[in-house]
């Protein structure tokens, strides 16, 4: 198993699905997770989880489209803890599911700042905190569609094409400064807010639809995501850098 043992590693979008799931593995694997999301309650419980499971866990209530916000997290992790070590920047929202002639200026506004403004931003003082540290690892939450395309998806598309360009010009500016970037490309996981759409009677066939496309037969766990972030996150992807993975049961292959 990949080792985390006493790195303090940020996770974002912490409240539930692929971010407790992922804070969970990496505390087990040995970090420090310091929990960031805009939902208390949530990363409250994604908190206890962790500590009732032997980790260790830190939550900071933080909105990653307020860049002061961000800055500041990242210098209480720096301050109370020493230094950064790694980042998993998880937080992001679903796409409109709207032609492109539809989709509002507010609504690609939203999808923009949260999934791709605020990964820049959850970047830029994490790289910042790095280069005054020794370095360290970074793995960002893409997704499929950041390399292929759907109907109805153009904002959700643009924001994730943009997370995998900027992952890849990251790991090139920061290489030779020992930060590693990486992003992890999921197909569908079945997070809660899946698990319900898919119940959805408007929505069964769809959905129905989707599982077949994954030549594996099934739609992903959030722990499967978990498992592939801890391995980028840890020293035994220390060669891995500028690659965007995909976790997706084969969806991009058909």
């Amino acid at each position: 198993m990949s080792n985390l043992d006493d790195r303090n590693i940020i996770v974002t979008g912490a409240s539930g699905g692929i971010g407790r799931a992922s804070a969970l593995a990496f505390a087990k694997a040995g970090a420090r997770v310091v929990l960031l999301d805009r939902d208390a309650l949530g990363t409250e419980e994604t908190a206890s989880a962790v500590t009732a499971a032997g980790g260790k866990a830190y939550s900071i209530i933080c909105d990653v489209t307020d860049e002061d916000a961000v800055a500041a997290a990242v210098d209480d992790v720096v301050t109370r803890f020493g230094r950064l070590h790694g980042a998993f920047n998880n937080a992001g929202v679903e796409q409109s599911n709207l032609p492109l002639h539809e989709i509002s200026s507010a609504a690609w506004d939203r999808i923009i700042r949260i999934d791709l403004t605020g990964v820049f931003y959850c970047m830029k003082h994490q790289i910042r905190a790095m280069l005054n540290s020794g370095g360290g690892a970074i793995v960002n939450t893409a997704s499929s569609l950041g390399s292929v395309a759907i109907a109805a998806a153009s904002d959700y598309i643009a924001a994730k094409h943009g997370v995998v360009g900027l992952t890849k010009a990251a790991a090139v500016d920061y290489g030779t400064l020992n930060i590693r970037v990486n992003a992890i490309m999921p197909g569908i996981i079945e997070t809660p807010m899946i698990v319900r759409a898919s119940e959805e009677p408007n929505f069964a066939k769809q959905f129905a639809a989707l599982r077949e496309r994954h030549p594996i037969g099934r739609f992903g766990k959030p722990e499967e995501i978990a498992k592939a972030a801890l391995w980028l996150l840890s020293d035994d992807a220390s060669f891995v850098t500028g690659t965007a993975m995909a976790v997706d049961g084969g969806y991009l292959t058909v």
